[in-house]
């Protein structure tokens, strides 16, 4: 088939795809559907209260189960019977395999994310943070996801992988948009888009790891290229620090936004919060984490024959995980549908998934979203809405795209003195 002949197909079943979707949810209201349209992207929440009336396990018209039971929600994703299975259009690495590989994989990854290495972190994160709110601070008002929530972690990931400082911008935007396929290719365009970044990243890690060959500094690259062969095979070296560039970006981005908007969407709390942001800056990250995650879903697909909440699947069947839904469980959290950084006990939330795949970068994205949040307190304590949040229109992934603020009355700077590195 022609280059021409194969777009024609693709672009073919995509929309079909798309039209099975959007009759599946328009017409019989299926709530996987409904989640994958506009609707159901801009408040999930209506539909997983939808769900859960239904039963914990339920099934799709589109062949799926779905479950916001935050005990079915954790059993599955600890049970080894269910499995992970790739997106042949996103290669994510150890994200994307099975046990032996994903042990082995993780197990070399892990060291970067130890309490020792994150906690050294600490210093450099706060003063990217003081150097954005500086620069914030000189306007009126300015888009906190753009201005702030985006270039931390950036400027963290990318120092990770030990990607230099001429090339961090580029990485970044390439990464964005490779991340931008953890929902699926939406177009023929967005495919092309996928495919000339994807070469682009392709290239600038290549070029990274010959560097890094030649002049081994401490980071992950260098770590990896040195492992080469042994502990991590050359075709998986790309996937990795494609996951660790598109993993470590995402869920900051979006937690430090949704923190935000839940804050100044409850401003008593938030004036708690100004009055005392040591003490209760890590307990409004955990909160949102439970009442708003960036990451709303993920699935599991069994492995072999077994039986669940009285229903039997079959292999390959996928069990999609509502992250989002459970984090509200009624049976878990008192009160699920109320945001309060005062929620005391705090019950495990899944926002991180958990088994064998929980994540590996759960440290350092807390770390940047309790010290942003802090200093964000100390220096904007007026901080304030100054129009209207734009979400993402995606299904997986939840968080703002625009956040306008208003930085108010600006307190006087206590920057912290940090750590060298």
């Amino acid at each position: 088939m022609s280059e021409a002949g194969r777009a024609v197909a693709f672009a073919a079943g995509l929309y079909r795809q798309q039209a099975a979707v959007a009759y599946a949810g328009h017409v019989r209201r299926d709530p996987l559907a409904l989640l994958n349209l506009r609707q159901g992207r801009a408040d999930p929440y209506p539909v997983y209260e939808r769900i859960r009336a239904t039963g914990t396990l339920v099934p799709t018209r589109l062949g799926d189960w779905l479950t916001v039971s935050h005990r079915v929600c954790d059993s599955v994703l600890r049970n080894r019977r269910f499995g992970v299975h790739a997106d042949p259009d996103v290669e994510m690495s150890f994200l994307g395999v099975n046990p032996p590989d994903h042990t082995r994989l993780r197990r070399f990854a892990l060291p970067a994310f130890s309490p020792k290495a994150v906690a050294g972190y600490a210093g450099r994160i706060e003063r990217t943070v003081g150097d954005l709110l500086d620069q914030a601070a000189a306007g009126d008002r300015f888009d906190l996801v753009s201005a702030l929530a985006a270039p931390l972690p950036i400027a963290v990931i990318t120092d990770l992988l030990g990607v230099p400082d001429v090339g961090a911008a580029a990485f970044a935007q390439y990464g964005a948009v490779i991340g931008s396929a953890l929902d699926g290719i939406k177009s023929l365009r967005h495919a092309s888009q996928l495919q000339a970044n994807g070469i682009k990243l392709q290239r600038l890690f290549e070029d990274l790891f010959e560097l890094r060959r030649r002049d081994p500094a401490d980071d992950i690259i260098s770590r990896l290229v040195a492992a080469e062969g042994d502990q991590v095979q050359p075709a998986e070296m790309m996937p990795m620090c494609v996951l660790l560039l598109v993993a470590g970006f995402e869920t900051t981005v979006n937690l430090i936004g949704n923190c935000v908007v839940a804050l100044l969407g409850h401003r008593e709390q938030w004036q708690d919060l100004c009055a005392d942001p040591s003490a209760l800056a890590a307990a409004a990250v955990e909160e949102t984490l439970r009442f708003d995650p960036p990451v709303q879903l993920t699935d599991r697909v069994a492995l072999e024959p077994l039986d669940l909440e009285g229903q039997t699947i079959r292999p390959g069947q996928s069990v999609v995980t509502l992250i989002g839904g459970a984090n509200r469980d009624p049976e878990v959290f008192p009160e699920p549908g109320t945001f309060s950084i005062y929620r005391e006990p705090r019950a495990e939330h899944l926002a991180f998934s958990s088994g064998i795949h929980y994540c590996l970068g759960q440290p350092l994205a807390r770390l940047e979203a309790t010290i942003t949040l802090r200093m964000l307190a100390e220096r904007m304590p007026g901080l304030a809405l100054a129009g209207p949040v734009q979400l993402r229109n995606t299904t997986t992934i939840r968080g703002p795209l625009h956040l306008p603020v208003r930085p108010g009355r600006t307190a006087a700077a206590r920057r912290p003195a940090g750590r060298p590195g």
